[in-house]
């Protein structure tokens, strides 16, 4: 209490003392600057032979002691870490290269496995499989022969060929053009057969349609639609075909029969695709590659073993 009550008055600083301070720093800041600036400045305008040039060799010759012994004491370290970071990177590039190896070793041995399963499969089961256009039907075994006679009528689209079981043709070849399915030999002479057309009442071929954005083809009924158009039938909804896809023959027959047409052989493209919420499957029409108004000569692939 006599402390606080005591008349004795503490000494204030003033606001200008304060201020004083900041303000000769900068002032001192400001003459370094101009004086930096001018040395460089005089530097760079004299001789090789000037003053500032000579202190500055004078200033690195006295240096240079320093600066050798500052690298040798530094350069064990320098090493260590160098030894040690490549020592990291070679332990984990190794790890690397041994998860590579790895997966390349057991890849071998499930690709021999496999092999192995299937040398053994084509040994014991024979293993046999459907004719497949092109392959199993080589050019120097087809049969090239004219057309002899134009359909009868609208409904029964059949053609006669100048071609027949003299030359190794027999019923239900498939008989083709360069742009792609004619039909079938249905009836066969010695030097003459028939041929049965698409555009046929009675014809029908198990078709796939290939679609770049689908990864297995639908496979439908192709018949006889208006005019030179062909509708694929019994294509389920869920499956998502497009305009401009591509049709060609399954290879497959439809309930307990085969078919006799090989995979892969063209049809035509996609022209539409419609349905309705009460049928069950999609109407999907066809514009066939082959023009049957207009058939000079055909072929008859013959397959390699019959």
């Amino acid at each position: 209490m006599a402390a606080l009550g005591s008349p004795t008055r503490r000494t204030v600083a003033s606001h200008s003392s304060r201020q004083a301070g900041p303000l000769k720093r900068r002032i001192v800041v400001a003459v370094l600057l101009l004086v930096s600036l001018a040395m460089i400045t005089v530097y760079f305008r004299e001789a090789p032979s000037g003053g500032l040039h000579d202190f500055q060799s004078v200033t690195a010759s006295a240096m240079r002691p320093f600066e050798i012994g500052a690298q040798r004491v530094s350069r064990p370290f320098r090493d260590a870490y160098g030894w040690v970071a490549g020592l990291f990177h070679a332990k984990s590039e190794n790890e690397r290269l041994q998860a590579e190896l790895d997966e390349l070793r057991s890849a071998v041995i499930l690709n021999a496995e496999l092999q192995r399963d299937y040398d053994e499969i084509a040994a014991l089961l024979r293993y046999r499989r459907g004719d497949r256009f092109p392959q199993d039907f080589p050019r120097d075994s087809a049969v090239a022969a004219s057309v002899m006679s134009n359909p009868a009528g609208e409904f029964e689209q059949k053609i006669v060929i100048a071609a027949g079981s003299a030359d190794g043709l027999r019923v239900y070849d498939a008989v083709v053009t360069g742009r792609g399915l004619v039909g079938h030999i249905s009836k066969v002479l010695r030097d003459q057969a028939q041929v049965t057309m698409l555009t046929d009442q009675e014809s029908a071929v198990t078709a796939r349609v290939i679609s770049p954005k689908a990864k297995t083809g639908a496979i439908g009924i192709l018949r006889h639609g208006e005019g030179s158009a062909l509708i694929l039938d019994r294509i389920p909804k869920e499956r998502k075909l497009q305009r401009r896809d591509i049709v060609v023959t399954a290879g497959r027959g439809q309930g307990g029969l085969g078919s006799f047409y090989p995979s892969g052989i063209p049809i035509g493209v996609v022209t539409s695709v419609a349905q309705t919420d009460v049928d069950q499957y999609q109407d999907v029409q066809v514009q066939p590659n082959v023009d049957f108004s207009d058939l000079d000569s055909v072929l008859v692939l013959v397959p390699k073993k019959r």
